[in-house]
């Protein structure tokens, strides 16, 4: 329900008047043309709405096509009515003025009309410096301006295509997975907020979903969109607000309060601002035997999550893996409970909505209710093994671009083809997956079945909404803590898109038991306006398709302009620990998540962890960089040094809430023969160390010699497979995975680390080398400014 009651509306008959309307901190006048004519910050008297850029408040879209209104006109205390010429047709409007924000609701249409959708806007602005795409909020020369949907059918967005999937970049549709285009500038997840030659717009929009609907739908040019009764237009309603930039984000938090919205909360805090929210984590697998060990990981870390990335038999039901919780959901329960007992929330990973094959909703009986293409009439009877099969209409079979499974429902029956001619499906395979073959009768429906190229399933809305209250169920047997709803586009299997989504995450959150709702870290691998209320954070960049510094780099750090513009909290995604990842590799992503006080998910495994000899060194030092960070301790100033990639940093505990930080100078070179480089010592350098190992494919052994200035050198032999660290006077063999085969002393220093620039030269014979020269700066003293909250 909207808040507060509107008084005081008064209406002129001349097409000038103007309906004025006030919160705390903005003043906003509608003309009798239903257009916002003045959008004015209080009590500074800045207008925000350029000059000759139309504004309605509503449009409706009737017969396919978009009208504004003609007029405004008072009908009640706190209603207005918006006039539109076509059909005579009257919009109702509720409207609340509250501290904060304005309410507007739609409480009639007069008279009933089958109207396709409402649309709020789009509101215009000046403001261009920051576009929240997601959260439809825009900001810039001190000011903000922004809409919030006030229920879960009010989409943000423009409604530009009928399956209201949000216009996004998608960084596998090339045919590389490692990283984003270099050309792309920004990401664009969605249009609540679109730039304009003039600054900005916001808009959002209600569909009325009343009527069955055939639509363009993730890759299929015919795809059903089922009627679905949630009272269609009615009751669409939205929050406007405008004030100081900086009061944005707490502004919104008081809306949700007012309004009854999601407000969830970490450690006492609003979860958009609390410290958990950004918390890192640990990806293992664990089971009840070695829970134990993944928790002293965890805390060696000086992480507050563990989290298990497959911890599922099937998806749907999500029945737990019996060898690694052999109790199930009580086995389970015990994890969560040691982990609590040690100040340790558990999570775990879901694909959302996908269907495993091997789920009790597709075998031996496959539900109805899985998501459905279309359907076509057999043309005549079949018996239980014809490997032909003859429908009616044969097109809602024959699209084959998102088509993995090929699989078609036939009553309790489930069949597979391999392709379509004409009217027939040819290569069926009888009783897939588990279910019974049988005879049919011609007129029964052929149901076509939507899939994924993982090879599942997809539910409808229905279907949908009790597989999340099945994940939610879990959660409350459990206590689990932290989950993150991967595939969640999966749910654009229901027709509704960025809508069917939110549906899916508000029926797990409703589902939650009370001491849990709102208690539970989530993200998701798709944002969304409404869904903006629910998710504590999204967390993109996987670890899979580069080096450690490597994969999906540039991509995460245009994410994080994504987090900021949308007022979330940073997170730089997974990042995946492997035998040969070094201290060095460790504290380049420590440095990052520092700069961006952002979260970071580390995925490693007993045997990684194990084969690496370093691990006690990288997990040691990430405990100490994310106390430092979640406690506050870097200086604003110095953290746009610590986003730049190309600058490494080295972290020492100094006591329980101090730090010395030191920049590390890189200089990296590269040679099979001889190679010149140049360098400068800056004052205060502490220490010089030379990373030098094989470049290339030779398995000779490296013979180089290593040289500054004109007085300093250092011959040195490095095997294949073999690294070598030089640190001033000493030096150590390694293995690949950091273990020690040798030192020594050398009888002089490498480098006087004497201020100033130092040319230097690498000679190599038998391979070529990779050299990295670390000079580590002078020390700068940090301390802790705030405590850190617990997330239990």
């Amino acid at each position: 329900m909207l808040c507060t009651i509107l008084a005081g509306i008064s209406m002129a008959s001349t097409p000038t008047s103007l309906e004025w309307f006030k919160t705390d901190s903005m003043s906003l006048s509608i003309d009798s043309r239903a257009r916002l004519s003045s959008l004015v910050l209080v009590p500074s008297g800045v207008q925000l709405l350029p000059e000759d850029v139309d504004a309605p408040l509503i449009q409706l879209k009737i017969d396919g096509v978009m009208r504004k209104p003609s007029g405004l006109e008072r009908v009640g205390q706190n209603q207005v009515a918006v006039n539109f010429t076509h059909r005579g047709t009257q919009v109702i409007l509720e409207v609340t003025q509250n501290p904060t924000h304005l309410g507007f609701e739609v409480v009639e249409i007069k008279p009933e009309i089958d109207a396709d959708l409402l649309m709020w806007g789009p509101y215009p602005s000046t403001l261009s410096d920051s576009i929240g795409e997601i959260i439809a909020v825009v900001r810039g020369d001190g000011a903000a301006f922004g809409i919030q949907a006030l229920n879960a059918k009010t989409l943000g967005g423009s409604a530009k295509t009928d399956d209201d999937v949000l216009p996004a970049y998608n960084i596998f549709a090339g045919g590389s997975f490692a990283d984003a285009d270099e050309k792309l500038q920004d990401l664009y997840r969605g249009d609540a907020a679109l730039a304009q030659p003039y600054g900005s717009t916001i808009q959002a929009y209600t569909r009325d979903r009343s009527k069955t609907r055939v639509i363009k739908n993730w890759a299929h040019d015919k795809y059903v969109a089922p009627a679905y009764e949630d009272g269609g237009i009615i009751g669409s309603a939205i929050a406007m607000f405008a004030g100081d930039e900086e009061d944005a984000l707490e502004t919104m938090g008081k809306i949700e309060v007012a309004e009854g919205l999601p407000h969830p909360m970490l450690g006492g805090e609003w979860a958009k601002t609390s410290p958990i929210a950004s918390m890192s984590y640990l990806i293992m697998g664990f089971g009840e035997k070695d829970i134990e060990r993944a928790l002293d990981l965890t805390k060696t870390a000086g992480l507050m999550g563990l989290y298990h990335g497959g911890p599922f038999e099937t998806w749907g039901h999500f029945k737990l893996n019996s060898s690694s919780f052999p109790d199930g959901a009580a086995s389970m329960k015990a994890c969560v409970d040691k982990a609590a007992a040690e100040g340790v929330i558990l999570g775990v990973h879901t694909l959302s909505n996908f269907i495993r094959t091997n789920d009790p909703y597709v075998t031996p009986v496959p539900d109805p209710r899985l998501a459905a293409v279309g359907s076509s009439p057999l043309s005549a009877d079949i018996d239980a093994s014809q490997s032909t099969i003859t429908v009616n209409d044969s097109s809602w079979f024959d699209q084959m671009k998102n088509n993995t499974l090929k699989g078609v429902r036939i009553g309790e029956e489930l069949i597979t083809y391999s392709k379509v001619e004409g009217s027939d499906l040819i290569g069926c395979e009888r009783g897939a997956f588990g279910t019974t073959a049988s005879a049919h009768s011609a007129g029964e429906e052929a149901v076509k079945l939507m899939d994924h190229g993982y090879r599942t399933f997809l539910t409808d809305m229905d279907l949908g909404q009790e597989v999340a209250r099945n994940i939610a169920d879990l959660f409350n047997e459990t206590g689990l803590r932290q989950v993150s709803f991967d595939g969640l586009e999966g749910n654009w299997s229901s027709g509704m898109g960025q809508y069917g989504r939110t549906l899916f995450v508000k029926a797990w959150h409703d589902q939650l038991k009370p001491e849990l709702r709102g208690q539970v870290v989530n993200d998701a691998s798709n944002p969304g306006h409404f869904f903006w209320h629910y998710y504590t954070r999204m967390n993109w960049g996987e670890p899979w398709y580069a080096g450690f510094r490597e994969s999906q780099t540039r991509y995460r750090l245009m994410n994080q302009r994504f987090f900021d513009r949308n007022l979330m909290p940073n997170m730089l995604g997974w990042f995946s620990m492997g035998a040969q990842t070094s201290i060095e590799d460790a504290e380049w992503l420590l440095a990052r998540a520092a700069g961006f006080d952002a979260g970071f998910a580390f995925n490693a495994s007993y045997a990684t962890i194990d084969a690496n000899n370093a691990s006690d060194q990288i997990l040691s030092a990430m405990s100490e960089w994310e106390k430092a960070r979640l406690s506050g301790a870097f200086p604003e100033s110095l953290k746009p040094d610590l986003q730049d990639i190309t600058k490494e940093f080295h972290l020492t505990r100094v006591s329980d809430d101090e730090w010395d930080i030191q920049p590390v100078q890189i200089t990296r070179v590269k040679t099979s023969t001889s190679a010149d480089f140049e360098l400068t010592v800056p004052q205060g350098a502490e220490s010089i160390e030379v990373i030098l190992q094989h470049e290339g494919s030779s398995k000779a052994d490296l013979d180089a010699v290593l040289s500054f200035g004109s007085g300093s050198s250092r011959e040195v032999k490095v095997e294949s497979g073999h690294v070598l660290k030089i640190v001033n006077l000493g030096q150590t063999v390694y293995d690949k995975t950091w273990k020690k085969i040798t030192s020594m002393k050398a009888a002089s220093p490498l480098l006087r680390l004497t201020p100033g620039p130092i040319s230097g030269s690498l000679k190599v014979e038998g391979a070529g080398a990779n050299a990295e020269i670390r000079i580590t700066g002078k020390k700068l003293r940090i301390k802790s400014t705030r405590s850190i909250p617990k997330p239990i």
